[in-house]
């Protein structure tokens, strides 16, 4: 008999939490194959999620209930899920000051452009959206490669660290 493979709880987070970090909770919910519960929040959540989020979503056949702009508190108050990792998905968020989560996740900055903030037409708009999933399917399928269960915090936290200068530079190239 194999033990259980462990589930692992990964938050992802932005300001807005409308677009980058929502992307990247539908997208590990899908790919993550039952491995990762993700989750995803903002320092100053929007509110709502942005429509163009959801409509690339959508258009990539990934489900949309449940995906909306909620602030970081909800992970850190008593009772929220632990989480094992926390990746701060934009350059504004990772120079806050972030609550103590419960379990002491291992955190990484993946930063990605904020395809919110777009300017041009919807289409020109639409391909910020495009370009920021993309950006995060690379990392996430990073994260999926890596043998998780195996490695020691510091060596993860250097892995999963690297996951984003990596994916850039291969993106780049």
């Amino acid at each position: 008999m194999t033990a259980p493979t462990p589930t692992w709880n990964v938050l992802f987070l932005c300001t807005g939490n409308s677009a980058r970090s929502i992307l990247a909770e539908a997208l590990l919910r899908h790919l993550g194959g039952g491995r990762f519960v993700a989750y995803s929040a903002g320092s100053y959540p929007k509110g709502q999620v942005n429509p163009l989020a959801l409509r690339l979503l959508e258009e990539q056949g990934l489900p949309t209930a449940g995906l909306r702009s909620k602030s970081w508190d909800e992970f850190a108050a008593p009772g929220a899920p632990a989480m094992d990792f926390v990746f701060i998905v934009c350059d504004q968020a990772a120079g806050e000051v972030c609550p103590i989560w419960p379990g002491h996740p291992i955190t990484a900055h993946w930063g990605i452009p904020d395809p919110a903030a777009a300017d041009g037409s919807e289409a020109e708009r639409m391909l910020a959206f495009r370009r920021a999933f993309a950006q995060l399917e690379r990392r996430i399928r990073l994260l999926l490669d890596l043998p998780i269960a195996r490695l020691d915090p510091l060596a993860l936290r250097h892995d999963l660290t690297a996951i984003g200068a990596r994916a850039d530079r291969d993106a780049a190239s």
